[in-house]
């Protein structure tokens, strides 16, 4: 994703950054591995943070009552179309998936390399759900297969996190990913752009925040409204402690935030599609790739790259 031969790199892109790792096409195949989540059984807090709702995170093969190696096969055929040599990466993406006892997460995460072409694991999480015992036996297999561990951040303003109920601190979050880095394993995180509250100051400044983590990768997305839950009902009762962006808008607040960034963070996504029959707002009609197209075309159009404007 270069500019111009002769101009900067816009930004660190996903795919490129997985050259680095394999010689190959990969593609990740989200899994619901019928985790929960301490936020909603009652050991951190009930109902879960204001936001979610993992229905938004499933694809048809995606369904509990289906092992991990059946939605995984299922998944490579869904995708062998695009790339008959691809191969995969098995993605614990539903709700809290470093979250139970040890042997049985040992068992699912097993369960999917053990699949013919999966060549490596992303273990999405909350930061604080990774205990020592779990983060040593990762510390294992990471020095035989690929793996991303990848933490939900969200936001790193302590009064934001609890007004979204996330049921932690970001100390909590700087702490963890810290140690996992220093395991040598690779760390992702997640934050959620427009949360009720934070204006496009707080939002920019949060990107030195994010940038002093030792993180590798990090995904981005827009605040979307999701049927069903808490914060829907929030701006249903009070619109007006909300601010949804327009794309253009979004763009604009995106360029800045990337531009303050740290300059070798791998971005991997920007925005997130929700499907229709959950979302609220906002709606775009925009694919990932075309909201990718414009954000490029007017980083190009600003002189804009990733780093830009960071303070070390």
């Amino acid at each position: 994703m270069n500019n111009t031969e002769n101009m900067p790199v816009l930004y660190n892109d996903f795919p490129t950054f997985l050259k680095r790792y394999f010689p190959y096409k990969v593609q990740k195949i989200s899994l619901n591995a019928g985790f929960t989540c301490p936020n909603r059984d009652g050991t951190v807090g009930y109902g879960g943070c204001t936001y979610c709702n993992n229905q938004t995170f499933n694809p048809e093969y995606c369904r509990t009552e289906k092992s991990v190696t059946r939605q995984l096969e299922e998944g490579k055929v869904f995708f062998a179309h695009k790339y008959p040599e691809m191969k995969y990466l098995a993605y614990f993406q539903a709700y809290t998936n470093t979250y139970g006892e040890l042997d049985s997460l040992k068992c699912k995460y097993e369960e999917a390399l053990s699949v013919d072409d999966v060549v490596g694991l992303v273990i999405g999480t909350r930061p604080d759900c990774m205990p020592d015992s779990l983060l040593h036996y990762l510390e294992e297999l990471n020095r035989q297969v690929f793996l991303i561990v990848e933490y939900g951040i969200e936001s790193t303003s302590d009064v934001t996190l609890r007004r979204i109920n996330r049921g932690h601190t970001f100390e909590v979050t700087c702490n963890t990913v810290e140690r996992t880095a220093a395991c040598g394993i690779l760390t992702g995180g997640h934050v959620i752009l427009g949360l009720p509250g934070e204006t496009h100051a707080d939002i920019v400044a949060q990107a030195a925040a994010v940038s002093s983590l030792p993180l590798t990768t990090l995904k981005m997305h827009q605040l979307q409204l999701i049927r069903g839950t808490r914060m829907a009902a929030e701006y249903e009762h009070t619109p007006e402690d909300f601010h949804l962006f327009d794309v253009d808008e979004y763009v604009e607040l995106v360029v800045d935030y990337v531009e303050h960034l740290r300059p070798d963070l791998v971005l991997e996504r920007f925005v997130s599609q929700s499907p229709k029959e959950l979302l609220v707002a906002p709606d775009w009609g925009l694919k990932n790739y075309e909201f990718n197209h414009r954000l490029q075309k007017r980083m190009r159009q600003l002189g804009a790259y990733q780093g830009k404007k960071y303070d070390i």
